[in-house]
């Protein structure tokens, strides 16, 4: 079932019958005590309020949030606000298979374009066991795409589909203009780390209509995660280099840099330190540009990043600008 009806585009007057995920319920009291029930609907391009008057217990009784819910309702403003009156509501069945670029933000980058880019990347890889390691995760179809979907983040950055790969292309290439400006780095083994640090992201996060920690990914993490993934692929192969296939592992144990932002361990070799800062690099701009992007175009200054503690200088430049890369 394709999707046809999506809140950006929906206007008053207009009779809406579609698929959304449920964001929110909330039961409230008239004045007369009837009850009567708030939604928030969502697709890839925002959030609609709507209002459930009749059937209500039904209703609610039926639907839980974080789930697709089929909707017919007709469409008013509401205090300056779309707001849509619904007619029915239920719950799609547990065979309905959705289109996650329907309900979720999608990267605006070609994916096929940037994962051709990441294996161009890795041919150029010298180190034989390290070849043989990313041929078998390339030919894993699965993985694959897993790995072109998966978004890198729930909240701060890249938190869209697309945004692992996006994420881990932009630091490969991170990679390749600073692993040349130190002597005596291993640019093979430090590009080997940025391509597979956060692939156990795959199975941290769930991502059909939006995108949480799934219960592997809450209990274990995708540090650890990713570790039992290469060992996985290792194990198939032969004549390994152990300390090497130990170094390679560290570099994912201690990417988030110290214990208290998850690391197992902190970083122990040139390698790791420089991946730890390369992922921060990565990960902070593109946080601080979609923050920037979200806030109004003609301001100069953004409002009070919660999270980074402080605000951040835009200038005047168009809003196009700010959120480059």
């Amino acid at each position: 079932m394709s999707k046809n009806q999506f809140i950006a585009s929906l206007k008053p007057g207009e009779t809406v019958s579609d698929v959304f995920v449920l964001s929110e319920k909330t039961m409230s009291q008239k004045k007369d005590g009837n009850s009567y029930l708030n939604l928030v609907l969502s697709d890839r391009t925002g959030n609609l309020k709507a209002v459930v008057w009749d059937n209500v217990e039904h209703i609610a009784a039926h639907m839980i949030p974080g789930n697709h819910v089929q909707v017919t309702g007709l469409l008013s403003e509401y205090r300056g606000m779309l707001q849509l009156v619904v007619r029915s509501a239920e719950q799609c069945n547990p065979d309905f298979s959705p289109d996650p670029a329907d309900f979720l933000p999608v990267t605006t980058r070609n994916v096929n374009a940037m994962f051709d880019r990441l294996l161009q990347i890795t041919d150029t890889l010298k180190t034989p066991w390290l070849q043989e390691l990313f041929k078998r995760f390339w030919a894993d179809a699965q993985f694959v795409q897993q790995f072109k979907t998966a978004p890198a983040a729930k909240k701060m950055h890249h938190a869209y589909l697309g945004g692992l790969l996006e994420h881990t292309l932009s630091m490969a290439i991170l990679v390749d203009k600073i692993a040349g400006h130190y002597t005596g780095v291993d640019r093979d083994m430090l590009m080997a780390g940025a391509i597979l640090h956060d692939i156990g992201k795959v199975h941290e996060f769930e991502y059909s209509s939006h995108i949480d920690y799934t219960s592997e990914g809450r209990l274990i993490s995708h540090i650890v995660i990713g570790v039992q993934m290469i060992d996985e692929k290792l194990k198939q192969m032969q004549d390994i280099p152990q300390e090497q296939a130990i170094l390679l592992k560290h570099l994912v144990i201690s990417h988030h840099g110290v214990r208290e932002f998850g690391s197992p361990e902190v970083p122990k070799t040139i390698e790791a330190v420089l991946l730890n800062h390369i992922d921060e690099i990565d990960s902070k701009v593109k946080g601080i540009r979609e923050f920037m992007a979200s806030e109004d175009p003609g301001a100069v200054w953004t409002s009070y990043h919660k999270l980074l503690e402080r605000q951040f200088y835009m200038g005047r430049q168009e809003s196009g600008d700010r959120n480059q890369g």
